[in-house]
């Protein structure tokens, strides 16, 4: 693989339950609605579990993604091709944690805090919204 180790470990405040944080990380869905890329979400179950492939987007680059664990507070995905490496999220009441270790050309920390801001951008429009809207 071709690029530089990196990692990053990052941890943001949400105004958000951790119900609400776990729809959004393991629903593929809801996951394609914040990501970074362009998720394949075509062929997943409504919730991601272990054992699950798919790929996303980066531009021309496509990762793949494992999700080697997936539980209520806690999702840990190994990727390959454009990224080789993990990404792990554990998350609470009012946080979200994000650890990311790879070797890729990209630029890991940038998307992991893009990807965070648009997250938390994302729960705060859904925890705005009112059982009857639109």
């Amino acid at each position: 693989m071709l690029g530089t180790f990196q990692q990053s470990h990052l941890r943001i405040e949400v105004e958000a339950s951790p119900e609400a944080i776990a729809q959004c990380l393991l629903e593929p869905k809801r996951l394609q609605r914040w990501y970074n890329g362009i998720i394949e979400i075509s062929g997943l179950p409504e919730r991601l579990e272990p054992g699950l492939t798919f790929k996303s987007w980066v531009g021309p680059i496509i990762i793949s993604h494992y999700v080697e664990a997936a539980r209520s507070d806690y999702l840990r995905v190994i990727l390959s091709e454009g990224v080789d490496g993990f990404h792990e999220w554990y998350w609470g009441d009012g946080w979200v944690q994000s650890q990311l270790e790879g070797v890729s050309l990209l630029p890991l920390k940038l998307g992991q805090t893009l990807g965070l801001l648009r997250l938390r951008g994302t729960l705060a429009t859904e925890s705005q919204r009112t059982p009857f809207a639109s």
